[in-house]
């Protein structure tokens, strides 16, 4: 071979590799960068894009809503905090774990087992970098000071009070870090649960020296548990730290190779409320309405920050909410200045009732979702893993996201959306149907509950309860004597997505054991 033949020969070559080495490059940037923005018991409406008679004005979520999809019709997976956290992570109905109702503690052991495949897995392993920044509240493994590991699996809530063992000088037992998250900066669970410490890496940030002493100010507006507390940890300025710590994020890995993913679970506006200046008193309603200004304001510097780093374009991002406004809000002072956090719904958080759980569900991504769009289709929480794992084209296994339905056809605005039902749970472990217009609330008087306790009975309940949400979306009429069959038909369909282990399509999976009976009576156990 010649000289010139050889430097042709090179020169062919180097191009075919820069061209393989282009095209690897623009396959992982095709990916989109997405971040899961979820707030701490806001209600749908409170954002006035879905509220018409909204006295809190959110421009900034507003805008989002504008330029991307608008969901009327979503829900969390259950009306309380931890509960929906597992079925974002795992695309699966926390009921199926032993946390039958209400939910974790800042020392409560974790919730999600070894083996349970996460979103933050599946996108880690096929080219993300993966951060969770936020409030965590899935249980922890602290490490002790005894040495001795007795997490094997979570067996319930531990005492809440329990900070004695902890050895905060050591990393965790089991952290975020061990799910698929790169790289993690937490709050242990909500903002008014002790250890008052922030987590970074598996690893205490400032080991606690102080406690915190119990704060209860007037009308519940701000209170927490007395705990440990460390000299960094302001509950004031929790909130404005995540969202700087996630805006730091965005801006270092915008122009990286690889895409990122961001959840970032906010700490508000549950309980303690607490605006800060310029928020404070800026509603003239409460605090809370002011809180609500605050995340508005402080998810337009995320927006921002996404527009100027150049990656707004194929950046897919989803604000929601854990469930319904809570009680502390002081619905009653809202409702003297005409507003109503639960919009037209009934119920508020822990409620099986639609305003327990309907979540206000935007969705931004430009290069795929045409602005000015609404879907009016039923989602779940638990299907964000799902569309991931269509995003990345992963084929889901039979023990993943067994309760979770991709919605990147809705997205695309094409058909091929097929949730079949949507289960919802209350803080007490009521469970509700939801198929097309209809609605089964189940044995809420019959003393059935998901952790196999009887409830105190209300003789003002029947055993079932049927509502059409599309003649009635207040749920103040039962029709369940009018339409028995109906009431049969989401019954037998309830009892069969719990027996399966499953709601979508696939082989027949097993409920996480538990150390005692659950749902052993006629209501699970009927043919």
């Amino acid at each position: 071979m010649s000289q010139l033949q050889q430097i042709a020969l090179f020169l062919c070559v180097s191009v075919c590799v820069l061209k393989s080495t282009a095209q690897n490059k623009s396959s992982k940037k095709s990916q989109p960068n997405i971040i899961y923005i979820l707030a701490d018991d806001l209600g749908i409406g409170d954002l006035s894009i879905y509220n018409e008679n909204s006295k809190i004005h959110t421009p900034h979520l507003d805008t989002m809503g504008k330029e991307g999809m608008v969901f009327t019709d979503a829900h969390t997976s259950s009306s309380v905090c931890t509960p929906t956290r597992y079925g974002i992570l795992t695309g699966r109905y926390n009921w199926r774990t032993p946390l039958k109702q209400f939910v974790t503690w800042g020392t409560s052991p974790m919730l999600i087992k070894d083996d349970r495949y996460t979103v933050a897995d599946l996108l880690q392993q096929h080219g993300y970098k993966t951060a969770n920044i936020g409030k965590w509240h899935l249980g922890l493994n602290w490490a002790t000071k005894d040495g001795v590991k007795d997490y094997e699996y979570y067996k319930g809530i531990k005492d809440k009070y329990d900070f004695d063992r902890i050895d905060y000088s050591k990393p965790l037992v089991k952290g975020a870090n061990d799910l698929g998250f790169d790289y993690s900066y937490l709050l242990a669970a909500s903002l008014n649960m002790p250890p008052f410490v922030y987590i970074e890496n598996d690893k205490v940030v400032k080991v606690p020296t102080g406690i915190s002493e119990q704060k209860r100010a007037k009308n519940h507006y701000a209170y927490w548990i007395k705990g440990d507390i460390s000299e960094d940890f302001v509950h004031e300025e929790v909130l404005p730290v995540f969202v700087d710590k996630s805006i730091s994020y965005i801006k270092e890995n915008a122009g990286g190779e690889k895409p990122f993913f961001i959840y970032l679970p906010l700490p508000a506006p549950h309980n303690p409320i607490l605006p800060i200046e310029p928020w404070k008193g800026k509603s003239k309603i409460n605090p809370y309405a002011d809180f609500v200004l605050m995340i508005d304001d402080l998810m337009g510097n995320i927006f921002k920050a996404v527009k100027e780093s150049g990656i707004e374009d194929n950046t897919l991002i989803i604000f929601t909410s854990d469930n319904g406004c809570a009680a502390n809000a002081n619905y009653s002072v809202l409702a003297k200045k005409g507003h109503n956090p639960s919009y037209i719904y009934s119920g508020n958080k822990g409620s099986y009732l639609e305003g327990g759980h309907r979540v206000p569900f935007l969705v931004k991504w430009p290069e795929k979702i045409k602005a000015n769009s609404v879907s009016n289709e039923t989602v779940c929480t638990t299907d964000f893993m799902a569309t991931c794992a269509e995003i990345v084209n992963y084929q889901l296994k039979d023990n993943e996201a067994e309760d979770s339905y991709s919605m990147l056809p809705i997205f695309n605005q094409e058909k091929g959306f097929e949730r079949e039902a949507t289960i919802h749970h209350s803080k007490t472990g009521i469970f509700a149907i939801r198929k097309g217009d209809w609605k089964l609330i189940q044995s809420p008087n019959s003393g059935v509950t998901a952790n196999g306790r009887p409830e105190k009975l209300n003789e003002k309940r029947p055993e079932h309860i049927l509502y059409n949400l599309k003649n009635d979306v207040g749920e103040k009429v039962n029709v369940a004597q009018q339409y028995p069959e109906k009431v049969e038909e989401l019954k037998r369909l309830l009892i069969k997505q719990i027996k399966d282990g499953r709601s979508t399509p696939g082989k027949i999976q097993k409920n996480d054991p538990i150390d005692r009976p659950w749902l052993q009576t006629a209501f699970i156990t009927e043919n």
